[in-house]
């Protein structure tokens, strides 16, 4: 308890995404949110969104790996587990579901053309959409980050704002649908804090 105090604020912002976004999953029907987000296209979001999706990327952890190297060497090896744990689990997921990728979907729906794709974006087109794995290494990472973070300030929320930032990312490209964000976003969560806790730094609290 006394961690989930210390991270309030991220918690609580993950409370509102977790029930806001199962309500969504309920009544949306899938695909909707794609061809409503292909709506609002601009030059500007285009390459907003291009470069926000880079930040699910694994090289993300690297580059945190980088500094947790200099700064807590101890951190760098919890933050390597954890990539490594959201490669398997992302891989894994996706060999189990093969659920087909936004482009697949609508092509067998017969709907493609509701769809306004973003210029220079290749489209996936296997059985790999469920759950997104950039969704899922950028709630793992960044909410790794917002635990190990101290003094919080507002780094919670922003780091929260990021890992969100790149769900959308991967709707407003289609490449995934919002189940596969949703659940990539409480997987990473999950693995996160179970890697976190994992490390002996809860029971130390959140400093150094």
């Amino acid at each position: 308890m006394s961690f989930i105090r210390e991270n309030r604020l991220f918690f609580l912002c993950f409370a509102v995404f977790a029930v806001g976004g199962a309500v969504l999953l309920e009544y949306l029907p899938q695909g909707e949110e794609i061809i409503w987000l292909s709506r609002y296209r601009s030059p500007a979001a285009d390459v907003f969104f291009k470069g926000a999706t880079l930040l699910g990327e694994g090289y993300i952890f690297f580059a945190v790996g980088f500094v947790f190297l200099y700064l807590r060497r101890r951190d760098w090896i919890w933050s390597s587990v954890l990539g490594l744990l959201v490669m398997l689990t992302a891989y894994g997921a996706k060999t189990w579901f093969a659920h087909d990728r936004p482009y697949a979907w609508f092509q067998k729906m017969g709907d493609w053309a509701a769809v306004t794709p973003v210029p220079g974006v290749d489209m996936h087109s296997g059985a790999t959409s469920f759950p997104s794995g950039h969704t899922m290494a950028a709630f793992a990472i960044y909410s790794f980050l917002a635990f190990t973070v101290s003094p919080k300030r507002g780094w919670p929320l922003l780091l929260f704002a990021v890992a969100l930032t790149v769900g959308v990312s991967r709707m407003y490209l289609v490449q995934h649908f919002w189940k596969d964000v949703y659940f990539g976003a409480l997987i990473g969560v999950a693995l996160a804090w179970g890697v976190y806790v994992g490390s002996g730094r809860a029971r130390y609290g959140c400093a150094g």
